[in-house]
């Protein structure tokens, strides 16, 4: 795991020490093991290494590679899983390593397959290729956007980096990209390409791009889409040994490293699922969890649970307000992009500590987006039963009124479900994330924003409607491509490496995601609450029934209650600063109605939470 770096001025002029200097310095935490600069004329790479493969100086990058009459240099970030492997066959092609690194192998595969050689990796990757015979740079990112890769582009740069806090350090100009706050307001995250700065991006996940440095013209290409309209055949009992044995076979990949690997245990079915199966091998595996004094929102006694099955060597750190206060600020710095996952706090906490004792942690991601365990994924069930309900649009009305009368956001949900029964399935999932939807955008905007943002706003969503695609796999694939790599992923990649820690995901390895793809939705869900039920189903004789079959909770913080007691001094002077973004584009006094009414025991901590880190956001980025 590392942070990487580079910059190509198109215009010919040299690249100094002194630029990427800087790009390291701004990213140092992500490699505090080793770095190192690598400087041709017009290209320059810089890179953070945390050692995890190889520990010797032979993995020192930027690394250079050469065979026959090609030379190429290389900045990676990540893991390559089953490197040995391709490893193995380019041996038995002539080539020749000198170390141990999955690094060496990724550039000596490319040399051999091409860009195609982004098809033969099973792991998390971004990197960044400089070909000196045919002057192109070639980067691409794994196929779930597990590790980031962010540019810069004008007619005399390419600037790119793992975070773009390093990009901002060679005065690239800083506009607020409101196109992506208004997607931000409903998703909780910027979806890619867009980042919240104008004219810089991410590359989006399970793509790559060549950079042609003669002519200076960008290309980037997608390499590999997830497959849900070919569905299996296997009986049940077949598909639950297939299950088992991917999982097995997927944790026992992660597993290789020369440092000390742990797990975060939460006590839900994922991350629990893998403590079983990563038990397999190793011994007393070291375990990781978060303990509230809130008990609507501990979990600690499930993760000890476990535990106490696997024999874990386990460690609980207990968090409270007094814990997240100082660190709100630091990580809106450290996010970096308009992000308003709350659940990123407890994961830098856990990560924090929890590299104080190990430097690889395998986690739970991706059990609900494989197996449909959310419950937004069960209202789509429910539509194609009430989408002919006679005189909906009038009953919605009706439950609309009451549910602003009443203050009910139970109410509104279901006016909300009843409002968009004939909408496209990705455009009701859209909105029901509960954040910002549509509608309670009209009630909030300022009339120029509202207008300005109408037109556009379905536009990342709609990119991704597949026609052969019917009912939740439409949802799930997604989510794959939205969810997946730009909140979850985020979420974990920079709390693990503003740590010095890396994660791995062993669930969203994806040969076992295309597994998953090949089920049907029945396997997965019913309109009756069950919910990931063939995993659960294989996960019967791991873990007990009261892990497996208990009310989800999920890996959140209390800001229900916090907003109205220990924060809520802060959150009211974030919320109402007059120079802040969101008295900008929204009405003052409709926040103003949207605080009060979760100070009288309404809960709108998600929308307020999202719209303090926008304010705390542009405070940080655009107005220091």
């Amino acid at each position: 795991m590392c942070g990487i770096n580079g910059i190509v001025k198109l215009n010919k002029k040299k690249v100094s020490r002194k630029e990427i200097d800087l790009m390291n310095e701004e990213i140092k935490h992500r490699g505090p093991d080793d770095q190192g600069i690598f400087l041709d004329g017009n290209v320059g790479f810089g890179h953070l290494r945390l050692s995890i493969i190889d520990l010797s100086p032979r993995g020192h990058q930027p690394m250079n590679y050469s065979h026959k009459k090609s030379e190429i240099e290389i900045v990676f970030n990540g893991e390559i899983y089953n490197f040995q492997e391709i490893k193995d066959d380019l041996v038995r092609k002539g080539y020749k390593f000198i170390s141990t690194s999955d690094t060496e192998v990724l550039g000596a595969a490319y040399l051999e397959f091409g860009f195609d050689c982004v098809n033969k990796f099973n792991g998390m990757f971004a990197f960044v290729i400089f070909d000196k015979q045919k002057n192109i740079l070639f980067g691409a990112r794994d196929r779930f956007g597990k590790k980031p890769l962010k540019y810069y582009l004008d007619k005399d740069r390419f600037i790119f980096s793992s975070e773009l806090k390093a990009i901002l350090t060679q005065d690239v100009k800083r506009e607020v990209d409101l196109e992506a706050v208004n997607e931000y307001l409903t998703l909780q995250y910027v979806p890619a390409p867009r980042t919240g700065f104008r004219n810089i991006f991410k590359l989006p996940q399970a793509s790559y791009f060549v950079l042609n440095l003669d002519n200076k013209v960008m290309e980037i290409k997608k390499y590999w889409e997830l497959e849900y309209s070919k569905k299996s055949e296997l009986s049940e009992k077949e598909l639950i040994k297939k299950i088992e044995e991917k999982l097995e076979e997927s944790v026992k990949k992660r597993m290789i490293a020369d440092v000390e690997i742990g797990a975060f245990l939460s006590g839900g079915v994922d991350s629990s699922a893998i403590v079983a199966f990563a038990s397999k091998f190793k011994k007393q595996l070291k375990t990781f969890t978060i303990k509230f004094k809130e008990k609507d929102f501990d979990e600690s006694k499930f993760a000890k649970k476990v535990a106490k099955k696997y024999k874990t060597d386990h460690r609980e750190f207990l968090v409270g307000p007094d814990d997240l206060k100082p660190l709100i600020k630091k990580l809106i710095r450290q996010y970096e992009e308009p992000y308003a996952d709350s659940s990123q706090l407890p994961m830098y906490i856990l990560a924090e500590k929890t590299s104080k004792y190990v430097t690889v942690a395998l986690n739970g991601d991706g059990g609900d987006e494989n197996f449909a365990g959310y419950d937004k994924y069960e209202r789509h069930l429910w539509i194609p039963l009430f989408r002919f309900l006679p005189l909906k649009g009038m009953i919605a009305k009706k439950v609309l009124e009451i549910a602003k009368t009443k203050d009910s956001f139970l109410l509104y949900k279901i006016s909300l479900f009843l409002r968009l029964l004939n909408e496209k399935a990705v455009r009701q999932h859209f909105n029901f994330t509960h954040y910002f939807d549509v509608f309670y955008k009209e009630d909030f905007y300022k009339e120029k924003y509202k207008k300005e943002f109408k037109k556009k706003q379905y536009e990342t969503f709609d990119r991704f409607e597949k026609k052969d695609l019917k009912g939740l796999d439409q949802i799930l694939y997604l989510d794959f491509n939205t969810y997946v790599p730009d909140d979850l992923m985020v979420k974990v990649d920079i709390a693990t490496m503003a740590n010095g820690l890396e994660s791995r995901s062993p669930i969203l390895d994806y040969e076992f995601v295309e597994l998953c793809a090949q089920m049907k939705t029945s396997q997965k869900i019913d309109i009756f609450g069950r919910r990931k039920k063939i995993f659960k189903k294989m996960l019967e004789k791991y873990l007990d029934r009261d892990i497996l079959y208990r009310k989800k909770r999920g890996f959140s913080i209390p800001i229900t209650h916090w907003f109205r007691r220990e924060l809520k001094d802060d959150l009211e002077k974030i919320l109402f600063d007059k120079e802040g973004l969101v008295f900008k584009i929204m009405k003052e006094q409709k926040v103003r109605q949207l605080f009060e009414s979760h100070q009288n025991k309404k809960d709108h901590s998600r929308k307020l939470w999202s719209l303090m880190a926008l304010n705390l956001w542009y405070k940080e980025y655009f107005k220091k």
